[in-house]
């Protein structure tokens, strides 16, 4: 599966990743790379967790970007 994430640069340096998507879904990193290995990482533990606990796995519906 494909989400969206969403990385900001923090103002004292690093960067805060989301996936909306995946409520509560949200990783952080001193370096871009590092930000989304970790987001990565984080979401795979969110859709193994709703397997695991038999819960429908999030998709995400059609997005629209101007």
């Amino acid at each position: 599966m494909r989400y969206t994430v969403i990385l900001e640069q923090e103002a004292d340096g690093g960067y805060v990743a989301i996936v909306p998507a995946l409520p509560g879904c949200v990783s952080q990193g001193d370096t871009r790379d590092e930000a989304l290995t970790n987001i990565r990482e984080a979401a795979d533990l969110y859709i193994e967790d709703c397997i695991a606990a038999g819960d429908p796995v999030p998709t995400e519906a059609g997005k629209e970007y101007f």
